[in-house]
């Protein structure tokens, strides 16, 4: 049993990509109170929020995603970068860390790149079912991959060591007694003996599903079903602007509750009968570890469209319908919920999604941090 451990985690840009080293470094902590852990990040990314929020020292180097355009600005950004594995290796020289883990992104080229120069193990975790350029890259580099889907494993061939872990999630599978369910519905706002849909669309909402659920509320179509809206902050104000132009008050909607964001995510998504939602790794895992039905509408224009491949680990589970973007509008989510929520299918699809359950995701990862601590 290691006792004590020092520990740098690299994880920049989006929650996708912090989140998950939160909850590793959490997980240990929970192990080891007396461990030792810093992140490693940029400037510009969620980290500098989700990090010193979680109780971590932030250090940030210098790392941009390069485009292959040779422009004057992708020329300052591989000066910049290049600079950064310099600050990267200051870092990790200094803190003298017992491994390196990088869990998605640029920053994790300057980090696990110099950390395996220097001989400290390391370790990246693929939340994504098709992994990112970062992760193919170092892949050789790597002692050990980690990742959420089955589907990924194939697409990293270069691994010296490759294990499915799942991804650590926030949101826990929950059995709420009748009672609990409907204090919940209560709380909500919403009604009880009537299907209730989720839609979300990230944290900072999804305009092209909102304008979706706008139209189905515009058009009173959601008479068999209720629906709990998450906009966005960004989004609400000009959504309850656009529902005044209709002579419709936000907060009196028939069937509906719309609110810019939701606090209790984890409430709402055990008591959904259905999710609307993006296809993000985190949202994948949750909805298979919760057993819930969806709609996904994957976010177009990312890298190597990893939303689709993503939504089609629940799609060929037969766990999930797909929505593409650009097909998406009011009458066909409408229709797609309506079909859904027959009973038969809800439950099949619920029992489906259970299938790609990851359990313990948190421990099968820390075992593998001691597995490489220990070798080394």
């Amino acid at each position: 049993m290691i006792t004590y451990m020092k520990v740098i985690i690299a994880a920049a840009g989006t929650a996708g990509h912090v989140n998950p080293g939160v909850a590793i470094a959490n997980k240990i902590k929970k192990e080891q109170k007396d461990a030792k852990i810093i992140f490693i990040g940029t400037t510009r990314g969620l980290e500098n929020d989700l990090v010193p929020r979680a109780g971590y020292e932030l250090k940030t180097i210098d790392a941009y995603g390069l485009s292959k355009k040779i422009t004057i600005n992708n020329l300052k950004n591989i000066i910049k970068t290049m600079k950064g594995f310099k600050q990267a290796k200051k870092i990790i020289k200094d803190f003298k860390p017992d491994i390196v883990i990088g869990t998605g992104g640029y920053i994790c080229g300057a980090t696990i790149s110099e950390a395996s120069k220097l001989g400290i193990p390391t370790m990246l975790h693929e939340s994504n079912a098709f992994p990112g350029k970062a992760v193919k890259m170092l892949a050789k580099k790597t002692d050990t991959i980690l990742v959420s889907f089955e589907d990924a494993i194939s697409r990293i061939p270069k691994a010296k060591r490759i294990v499915c872990t799942g991804t650590p999630v926030k949101n826990k599978k929950i059995e709420y007694t009748e009672t609990e369910k409907q204090e919940i519905l209560k709380k909500s706002g919403l009604k009880e003996n009537m299907p209730v849909v989720l839609i979300f669309g990230g944290s900072q909402g999804a305009k092209k599903i909102n304008q979706a659920a706008f139209g189905i509320i515009e058009e009173k179509e959601n008479k068999q079903y209720q629906i709990i809206w998450a906009t966005g902050p960004k989004q609400y104000d000009d959504i309850k602007e656009k529902l005044e132009e209709k002579q419709m008050n936000i907060n009196y909607i028939e069937n509906a509750k719309i609110v810019p964001y939701i606090y209790n995510m984890e409430e709402i998504m055990n008591i959904a009968d259905l999710i609307v939602a993006r296809s993000g790794a985190m949202t994948i895992t949750e909805l298979a570890n919760l057993g819930k039905p969806s709609i996904l509408v994957p976010l177009p224009n990312v890298s190597n469209n990893h939303q689709l491949y993503n939504a089609q680990v629940l799609e060929k589970q037969k766990a999930a319908r797909i929505i593409l973007d650009d097909k998406l509008d009011a009458h066909i989510l409408n229709k797609t919920i309506k079909e859904i929520l027959k009973e038969n299918k809800l439950k099949i699809m619920g029992q489906n999604a259970m299938k790609l359950e990851t359990k313990n995701a948190e421990n099968m990862i820390y075992a593998e941090i001691e597995k490489l601590v220990k070798e080394d």
